[in-house]
């Protein structure tokens, strides 16, 4: 049966989500969820606000004290990740700044990020992954038709992070991540399990017959050495601000010359082609929905405003649209037909192939039934 069209009420999540529902108002679960689970952060009192950093902060110089940096911060370009950089600093953090090149980096990325280390005064580690083998996972990752091709540079950049952060002895790696622009979860089948070292390998041996050797990679086991053996934490950084994006935004532009992209994560040619083009044509999927929907039940952009930026191709336009489509095809080694059958082929789920999602969800199972209940102590 055909689900008939609708759109929430408050934010822009419709029924292109699968497990979508609304209420009587015809609100949505997925901005109802989120304010629920996010309210606590989005409108906590100022003061509680400052001493919780303030706490924090001193944490993280403590466990640094004598050691060269005191915490990792993965960059990428994002306004994210270059504002937590630049808080980092100002509060006299000693941070080395982390970024993963998997050959996709626009020119714009490069210069913001060039532009904010150099002003900081911070250290940059870059870590360039070897472009034959990372084309090839891709390869294989399209020859599988699953939807999540990013799960490829977003599992890299959680082992690069986390091995540096063990390299030099830190405890913390303080990262953009933030409830007020990204608290709203992707639909399940938008997205796949971002530890799943056992579904890279078994797609990339399944089409090309490869070999994980130098493309940096974590699982489960890697998870918990580094988290729970090395007790290295990930931490939203950014949740300790009253973060407004669009003042965010203005102070970088003035003090770092920042250049902003049209949508979220579009730092990266191949991410803002994937969202923007494959996405949306091969799994009829438009992330600007959640990115956007986020920031309307945040408070940080209208309704109006959000449904507008929704109209059109998730692009500035046309002609950048097609010059991306010439550059992914020559970097692909690919001609526009195979593009086109590419995106008219099905698409096809994650566990079509071997996976450790349930190993994860178990162990999470697990955690939460033994994990002490510290609201009693």
């Amino acid at each position: 049966m055909i689900t008939p069209y609708k759109i929430c009420s408050r934010c822009v999540m419709d029924t292109s989500a699968s497990d979508i529902t609304f209420d009587d108002y015809n609100v949505c679960n997925y901005c109802s969820g989120f304010l629920e689970r996010s309210g606590h952060i989005l409108g906590k009192d100022p003061d509680q606000r400052q001493q919780e950093l303030d706490a924090f902060v001193a944490k993280v110089k403590t466990l640094g004290k004598g050691k060269q940096y005191d915490c990792v911060m993965g960059v990428s370009g994002g306004i994210d990740s270059s504002w937590a950089l630049v808080q980092a600093k100002r509060l006299g953090l000693r941070p080395l700044a982390v970024h993963m090149d998997n050959g996709w980096n626009s020119e714009l990325a490069q210069s913001n990020i060039a532009n904010l280390v150099r002003g900081l005064g911070v250290d940059l580690y870059t870590h360039v992954i070897d472009w034959t083998e990372y084309r090839n996972l891709m390869q294989a990752f399209f020859d599988s038709d699953v939807i999540d091709v990013e799960l490829l540079y977003d599992n890299a950049m959680l082992a690069v992070n986390y091995q540096q952060a063990a390299r030099h002895g830190v405890k913390f790696i303080l990262a953009g991540t933030n409830q007020a622009t990204e608290g709203m979860p992707l639909p399940k089948e938008w997205t796949w399990f971002k530890f799943d070292k056992r579904n890279i390998k078994s797609i990339g041996k399944r089409f090309g017959d490869l070999r994980l050797t130098t493309f940096p990679s974590i699982g489960t086991l890697g998870y918990i050495y580094f988290e729970f053996v090395r007790k290295i934490r990930w931490i939203a950084f950014l949740d300790y601000f009253d973060y407004k994006q669009v003042e965010v935004l203005e102070t970088l532009k003035l003090e770092f010359d920042y250049k902003a992209y049209p949508y979220k994560h579009y730092e990266s040619i191949f991410t803002r082609f994937y969202q923007g083009y494959i996405l949306p044509k091969k799994y009829k999927v438009d992330k600007r929905r959640v990115h956007l929907g986020t920031l309307v039940a945040s408070g940080q952009m209208t309704r109006e405003q959000a449904i507008l930026d929704m109209k059109g191709i998730a692009y500035p336009s046309e002609r950048s649209l097609e010059d991306d489509k010439i550059y992914f095809t020559k970097k692909m080694g690919w001609t526009l037909q195979q593009l086109q059958e590419y995106i008219d082929r099905p698409s096809k789920p994650h566990l079509n192939y071997p996976s450790e999602r349930f190993v994860w969800d178990w162990l999470v199972k697990i955690y939460k039934t033994f994990k002490p209940d510290r609201s009693k102590a």
